[in-house]
């Protein structure tokens, strides 16, 4: 997957409209709800900031993966929800609100834990091999600059003009969909000759990464007692990453530059947009009945 103009150029801006989407959708409510329902918060975090990279771990630990695959799946992992997960707590009449807050938190706090958890991934799977280690406060500038100012300015228009960022709430998201489709499209066809080879090695790995999440996830909410509607929620958060942050990250010549490791998000994009219908779906099914 050489570098490209999606990549270098359309893959930033993708990212700060799906970002400025979410923030038209976010109050300080939002964030006041790690005060009112700390238990469901912290659980969803949790399992999303934790749980998640240590699945990632042991997979890569038991699945024989070419290095660059290996640290691929551990940048998805490292990575926060996206518009993604809440669309799919939508469709699945989760608890939209708590996907949302938790999605904003998750975003916050993965400016800081995202390139620790990727350099020490690194450092495990690529070993003696040379490597560029992800630069710490570079990433965390440029995870800044492409989802906490969008997404802040999203909410600076809706605070000030709700009017307005009503009205934009649905073609911005529509336009989100569009871009990350778009953006996920671009970076497999630029190595569509290796695009078998590629679905082969890391096709599993991703779907297992993403079942497994989603199934575990679900179990600990539960075991939390937490209701279904939370739990699913939590599962779906957990389950779904930012596949559009994880490439951008790969494929930046700032950062990782390294085309390879941005073949797992993608893959896994992919998928989770299969999954994730079935899950909603089901998921829908139940939360619709225990209305």
């Amino acid at each position: 997957m050489e570098a490209n103009f999606v990549t270098e150029i359309f893959l930033p801006i993708a990212l700060i409209t799906i970002m400025l989407g979410m923030g038209l959708s976010l109050t300080p409510k939002d964030f006041q709800r790690i005060i009112f329902e700390p238990k469901a918060i912290f659980i969803g975090l949790f399992c999303q900031l934790i749980v998640l990279p240590i699945i990632a771990f042991l997979l890569m630990r038991f699945w024989d993966l070419q290095p660059e695959f290996a640290v691929g799946i551990i940048l998805l992992s490292a990575c926060p929800g996206g518009a993604t997960s809440n669309l799919y707590s939508y469709l699945g009449k989760c608890d939209t609100a708590l996907s949302i807050s938790l999605t904003a938190l998750s975003s916050v706090i993965t400016i800081i834990s995202l390139p620790f958890i990727v350099n020490y991934g690194m450092e495990v799977f690529m070993g003696d091999r040379t490597y560029v280690a992800l630069p710490v406060l570079q990433t965390i500038v440029q995870i800044i600059v492409v989802t906490l100012i969008p997404v802040s300015l999203g909410m600076l228009i809706r605070s000030y003009k709700p009017n307005f960022a009503r009205r934009a709430d649905k073609p911005v998201k529509i336009a989100s969909g569009l871009f990350m489709a778009l953006v996920v499209v671009g970076a497999i066809l630029a190595e569509r000759e290796n695009l078998i080879p590629f679905i082969q090695a890391t096709g599993f790995p991703t779907l297992a990464l993403n079942v497994i999440t989603l199934l575990v996830s679900f179990l600990i909410a539960k075991s939390m007692n937490l209701s279904f509607k939370q739990s699913s929620t939590i599962s779906i958060e957990a389950g779904m990453q930012n596949g559009t942050l994880a490439i951008a990250i790969a494929t930046s010549a700032t950062l990782l530059n390294n085309p390879q490791i941005a073949i797992p998000p993608a893959i896994y994009s992919i998928i989770m947009f299969v999954t994730g219908a079935v899950v909603s779906y089901f998921f829908s099914r139940i939360n619709s009945e225990n209305k």
